[in-house]
């Protein structure tokens, strides 16, 4: 955590692999708001229109 702290130049994947850490922390934590693995996939919802062709041009 000092590494991140200093005004000089860090590696980038340095960088990478403290904002992993950081967040593996955060995961692991009792009580956290979010548990890895628990959260449902997202659905979109988006619903599918009818098609009103039939009814716009009179059908036949």
């Amino acid at each position: 955590m000092s590494e991140s702290n200093e005004k000089g130049k860090i590696n980038l994947a340095d960088a990478i692999k403290q904002k992993l850490e950081q967040k593996k922390q955060q995961a692991f934590k009792p009580g956290s708001s979010f548990q890895a693995g628990s959260a449902k996939p997202l659905k979109s919802q988006n619903n599918k229109k009818p098609n009103n062709q039939r009814r716009r041009t009179g059908g036949s």
